[in-house]
């Protein structure tokens, strides 16, 4: 059972952002943080700096340490081989050139992926090998194509590599934060644990511990027991909602034929669970996940809703106890994604948003835009 208390795991994030020395990787770093430093809002960076590179790059995850992030995020999906590399989804048409690849042509398939037929080109049907001849373009339409198809895929253990290398060359400790992606969905594929796979390359790199820079994250819930059962990692419960009503509340019923999984966690839908996300926000729930987990990190209207008028005006709702209710059972809270496109929160400015969600006592944030987040947490007072 996790049973930290939150002061504690709150001390331990200012010792890892305080400290730099990285000589001995079996040896691990004990500088006192300021109580300022033990406060501020972890800022993630979110796939990298993918507001500025294309996402899960290590030029992007470079980027983001270059512009003060504390955690970066590393998504992970498994090859047809076994390897953990870096992507958003298993799906790769979305954030690589697959498609400009004639070679790769017949490798187009149509598997359900969370309940959803999806068509696309999966990383489960690529060897490394493969893998390592794509290349990583932008995702979202409105920001720079200017570096598509420069940079590779990396592997799980190269990202570790360069958040050590960056430890180094920052003189702080920068955290990695990754996510298994859809491991209900790999566990059917492959006759191995998703789960195992990250275990052991967290291992290799003496990063299996509570004390280490590294929170795992995932929107299923048994792969964070089953992690918790054989591992002391700092673990973070994600999770979602399908949509937001007109007044504010949230809606977790999704249409047949989408994923399940934006409204409920996947392997409670495949067990007969029919829990959706909406109990995590309860007090049952927040005790639920308290005993697997070091953390929460919900969509933002789970702390901050707003409700649209029928001309589209946007009217921010008060905090919900959310925040309340996960201290309260010692876990952090850590919300996404702040981007500069969402205008909902902002205001004026990002700045704006960020404090809004600081004030409201948030831990930490996942951002696309590192360098605002950053500018944000410096600019805040409590």
């Amino acid at each position: 059972m996790k049973n930290l208390n939150l002061a504690v795991i709150t001390a331990f994030i200012g010792i890892t952002l305080a400290s730099c020395d990285t000589s001995d990787d079996t040896k691990e770093p004990t500088p006192t943080p300021t109580p300022v430093e033990a406060q501020k809002p972890l800022v993630i960076a979110h796939r990298g700096a993918q507001s500025i590179l294309p996402e899960h790059t290590l030029e992007g995850f470079e980027k983001a340490v270059e512009l003060g992030a504390d955690f970066i995020e590393p998504d992970l999906v498994l090859t047809k081989d076994g390897h953990l590399i870096v992507r958003h989804e298993p799906m790769l048409s979305g954030t690589t050139n697959v498609a400009e690849i004639e070679e790769f042509a017949d490798l187009k398939s149509t598997k359900e992926l969370d309940g959803k037929m999806v068509t696309d080109w999966f990383s489960t049907d690529f060897t490394l090998a493969q893998i390592k001849t794509l290349k990583a373009k932008q995702a979202f339409d409105g920001r720079s194509k200017e570096f598509d198809n420069q940079f590779d895929i990396p592997t799980f253990e190269e990202v570790i590599e360069l958040a050590k290398k960056q430890t180094e060359s920052a003189k702080r400790t920068i955290g990695i934060y990754p996510e298994i992606k859809h491991p209900l969905f790999h566990n059917e594929i492959f006759d191995f644990k998703m789960e195992d796979k990250l275990i052991d390359a967290l291992e290799k790199a003496n990063w299996n511990s509570q004390s280490a820079p590294v929170f795992v994250q995932c929107f299923e819930v048994a792969p964070l027991q089953y992690i918790n059962s054989k591992s002391s990692v700092k673990l973070v419960q994600l999770i979602s909602t399908y949509n937001i009503n007109k007044d504010g509340s949230l809606d977790f019923n999704v249409p047949e034929g989408d994923f399940i999984s934006y409204g409920s966690p996947f392997d409670f839908f495949k067990s007969g669970d029919e829990r959706t996300y909406a109990f995590f926000a309860t007090k049952e729930g927040m005790e639920f996940t308290a005993t697997y987990a070091d953390g929460i990190g919900p969509w933002k209207p789970f702390i901050i809703s707003y409700k649209t008028s029928e001309t589209g005006e946007i009217e921010l709702l008060p905090a919900t106890d959310f925040i309340t209710l996960a201290h309260e059972n010692n876990l952090l809270v850590h919300p996404y994604t702040f981007r500069n496109e969402n205008m909902q929160w902002s205001g004026a400015t990002p700045e704006t948003e960020y404090h809004l969600f600081f004030d409201a006592g948030i831990d930490g944030m996942f951002t696309d835009y590192t360098n605002e987040a950053v500018k944000a947490v410096n600019t805040w007072v409590k």
